[in-house]
């Protein structure tokens, strides 16, 4: 009666009210009243600060990045944390499982930025996500053991094709010597040993690879094995007469082969797959594949957050529902499709939305995980206006950038609050 209870309620909040108003009202206020300024902020620009956000490439290439970020990294974050929370449901183990999953949260975007710019390194030495690519390209196709290895001065080949050949046709019991170089002897095979000289063969073609290189001024004998020279094992040798492949052999460990008397009058190629580059994995951070390795990290971050939520909703679920499914016949997959996902849909939608929030404000991970020869490809509207605003020296754009994000912002988190005020209601 006395207003008593209104006044402390007053006093109470107005540390709070100061605070918001000065921290999130007088911010939004002017950066909306900014956002009609030049860059200067001595001069009317009307809406051409907003005409920047539809006609600048950057903005755009970022609006078009947000977009991409909005449809999958909520998406992909939810159906994670669903299948997570599902399956663990029912095993020992799921406590412990759905910790690990979490312990990402606890991390801070720049952390998690920093690890996932050395988890997508180029080298696989160093790159985890290359290293295992790698690994599993390499057991289906094996490189080559001398993909810098050509010929020297003086040799009897010429490069054809990727690989090279021998300029003039050998005969029924000739030697051949095939030397190369540009392998370092610290780079050769395991296997290779000591290169020798071959023998004739008066019933085929005999001959020698290796490598034509000796450390050490004036020391060596052009065209012919050395001691301290290694033979290029495993090197494949075709014999190629009009054209087609008539006889095909493998260099043994000193380097030393032989082909049949049909290759009589071949020319002898070095097929370009003895000199095949090793695979160096993929591009995770170039221009085509930059985005969706930083959505793949952030899935890595929130798709614990996602688990815990979805597994408090699943938690609450009538058992009874669930059974009395069973029992009338349905399957696993048709009680999870037809009665866990639809009793879920609310925690669903309140998971997925909160996330298409935190999406279009993501910038720590773009800023680091990106390189600059490709930031500008993993363009997204926050990392934009702190390019605009600081690097650029245009505050009108990057406010109006500001302003731009408030709206796209303010629809979604009315549908999430109206979402969780409905849910409390019932």
């Amino acid at each position: 009666m006395t207003g008593t209870r209104r006044t402390v309620a007053a006093l109470f909040l107005l540390p709070a009210l100061v605070l918001l108003g000065a921290l999130v009202v007088y911010p939004i206020g002017y950066s909306i009243i900014r956002s009609f300024y030049n860059a200067s902020g001595d001069g009317f620009a009307g809406v051409d600060n907003y005409k920047a956000l539809f006609t600048d490439d950057g903005i755009r290439t970022a609006l078009k990045n947000n977009i991409i970020w909005v449809v999958f990294a909520p998406t992909v974050s939810t159906a994670l944390g669903l299948i997570f929370a599902v399956l663990t449901e029912r095993v020992s183990w799921g406590t412990a499982f759905k910790l690990v999953v979490f312990m990402p949260m606890a991390i801070s975007m720049l952390a998690a930025g920093i690890i996932f710019r050395l988890v997508y390194d180029q080298d696989p030495d160093k790159g985890v996500a290359n290293a295992v690519w790698v690994g599993v390209h390499d057991t289906f196709a094996q490189s080559s053991a001398f993909p810098k290895a050509h010929p020297g001065r003086e040799s009897p080949l010429v490069a054809r094709d990727g690989g090279f050949i021998t300029k003039a046709p050998v005969h029924t019991g000739e030697v051949v010597a095939l030397p190369l170089v540009g392998v370092a002897p610290d780079q050769m095979p395991d296997g290779a040993q000591k290169a020798a000289a071959a023998k004739p063969d008066p019933a085929g073609i005999t001959g020698t690879t290796w490598q034509d290189f000796t450390r050490g001024k004036g020391v060596g004998r052009l065209g012919a094995p050395d001691p301290t020279e290694l033979g290029y094992s495993g090197m494949k040798i075709e014999a190629v007469l009009d054209g087609k492949v008539v006889a095909t052999t493998k260099a043994a460990s000193d380097g030393t082969f032989t082909l049949p008397a049909k290759a009589d009058g071949a020319l002898l190629r070095l097929p370009a797959g003895n000199f095949k580059e090793p695979y160096n994995g993929v591009e995770w951070l170039g221009p085509s594949l930059v985005t969706p390795a930083i959505i793949g990290s952030y899935v890595w971050m929130w798709a614990g957050f996602a688990m815990v939520l979805i597994a408090a909703g699943l938690a609450g679920i009538p058992r009874e529902l669930l059974e009395a499914a069973r029992v009338d016949g349905a399957n696993e997959w048709q009680v999870f499709r037809r009665v866990t996902v639809p009793l879920l849909a609310p925690v669903l939608a309140v998971v997925a939305v909160t996330l298409m929030i935190n999406v279009l404000k993501v910038f720590d991970l773009v800023f680091i995980i990106a390189p600059g020869s490709s930031q500008d490809d993993a363009n997204v509207l926050a990392l934009e206006l702190y390019r605009k605003g600081f690097a650029e020296d245009q505050p009108g754009i990057a406010s109006a950038i500001a302003v731009f994000l408030l709206l796209l912002v303010i629809p979604v988190m009315a549908f999430n609050i109206r979402r969780l005020r409905r849910e409390v209601r019932r």
